[in-house]
């Protein structure tokens, strides 16, 4: 389907992988009964009504997380189930600069396409509908798990279908996981979450993530855990960059694409103030 704002790609029968100006992604799943929308995209164009063209369904929308570039277009919506660790990112959106956001990724990638205030649905108040770990969604013939994958932010979700063998991962772990933002986790936590995530594993093949047109393989999941053995060990590379404007640590050598010279996929921006979970308030 041809638009201005948007790119479609069917990745699974009932399932459409919808792709940004700013390189962000989404992905459409149509059941017999209801559809679901994971994440939202930056915000450029009216993300509700293309997905109108492509499903008449009952359709709900769930971010894998509240950043920007995944719930920027929730204002289409006015309502969105996320993790409650991560509503008070979704209320952030409402005063952020989602034209300069867009228009800066794009720039970065080489594209020049014109944007206007008019090409983004005007910030309003969002119905904020709270998921954890367990919960799942029920399109009629697709159940759609909610898996807590805390690191990347406190609220990081991703959601399995296991029935097509298909993990919808966000920003949860890929090859330039984000550790080292203001809501981030420490690097012992996000390890003891992807040991969680690892039970999961068995029940899918590809994860499918917020950025990036192809699935990635799920030993991406263990390389990350013994990366981040590495980082609390000490023995990792720690690169150190600039990325977003803050400094941070890469636990892996790697080039301008975020490709890992090693060959491996994992790799982690962190900062080497929140290696450790803090301790407990009831800790002395």
């Amino acid at each position: 389907m041809t638009s201005k704002f948007f790119t479609t790609k069917e990745i699974a029968p009932g399932t459409i992988l919808i792709g940004g100006l700013g390189n962000e992604q989404c992905y459409l799943l149509e059941g017999k009964e209801r559809a679901l929308l994971i994440d939202a995209l930056a915000g450029a164009g009216n993300l509700r009504a293309f997905c109108r063209e492509l499903t008449d369904l009952p359709l709900s929308l769930v971010n894998t997380h509240g950043h920007l570039d995944h719930a920027g277009g929730n204002f289409d919506f006015g309502e969105c189930f996320i993790h409650s660790d991560d509503i008070p990112l979704i209320y952030e959106i409402e005063t952020a600069d989602r034209m300069g956001f867009v228009a800066g990724m794009m720039k970065a990638a080489g594209r020049n396409l014109p944007l206007s205030e008019g090409d983004f649905t005007a910030a309003r108040p969002i119905k904020t509908l709270p998921v954890a770990d367990g919960c799942f969604f029920d399109l009629g013939d697709r159940r759609i798990e909610v898996i807590a994958v805390p690191g990347h932010t406190r609220g990081t979700i991703v959601l399995l279908d296991r029935g097509a063998g298909l993990l919808f991962s966000g920003d949860a772990c890929n090859v330039n996981t984000l550790l080292f933002l203001p809501h981030s986790t420490s690097i012992e936590e996000y390890r003891e979450s992807l040991f969680h995530f690892k039970e999961f594993q068995p029940c899918f093949d590809l994860m499918w993530g917020g950025h990036g047109p192809q699935g990635v393989p799920k030993i991406i999941i263990d390389e990350a855990i013994g990366l981040c053995d590495e980082i609390l060990a000490g023995t990792d590379d720690a690169q150190p960059e600039e990325f977003l404007g803050r400094p941070c640590f890469y636990g892996k050598k790697k080039d301008q694409s975020f490709r890992r010279l090693d060959g491996k996929l994992a790799n982690i921006a962190y900062d080497r103030d929140k290696l450790r979970k803090p301790p407990a308030l009831n800790e002395t």
